[in-house]
């Protein structure tokens, strides 16, 4: 998979002029619905079909400062998956190769009434490209 990118705005950035730390959050977002765009299984055909990936937990350990017009690549890999858990792991690293952040975020897999939804059952193309990307991790 390739990395996402993300280019720090000048609204991001705190008055130290340090990127604010909830943005890493957000890069965590748009580095996953990246992701799985990249697996062809968009999240809109996720929500289309049903289904909802609520964040369980997540948690991330800042290295280095960015700062505005750094370019900042988010590499994400699956850590774990259980057909109704996953698990993905992310590594931003600056244009000049610095680690900025190490994260992890936890999800779960719903449908509309709230009710677990296991992927092997309800999207098994899904499930398997989930299997093989945990794979490739180990």
């Amino acid at each position: 998979m390739k990395p996402y990118v993300h280019k720090v705005q000048y609204y991001e950035t705190d008055m130290m002029s340090l990127t604010h730390h909830s943005n890493y959050i957000r890069w965590m977002e748009e580095a996953r619905i990246d992701f799985m765009d990249q697996m062809g299984f968009p999240y809109t055909r996720m929500e289309s079909e049903g289904i909802v990936s609520p964040v369980r937990s997540l948690s991330c350990s800042y290295k280095r400062p960015t700062t505005f017009g750094d370019t900042v690549s988010i590499e994400v890999s699956v850590e774990s998956f259980t057909g109704a858990r996953l698990t993905l792991a992310y590594k931003m690293t600056r244009q000049d190769g610095t680690v900025v952040c190490e994260a992890q975020s936890e999800h779960a897999f719903i449908n509309r009434e709230g009710r677990i939804v296991r992927l092997d059952k309800e999207q098994p193309e899904f499930c398997e490209k989930l299997k093989a990307a945990t794979a490739e991790a180990e």
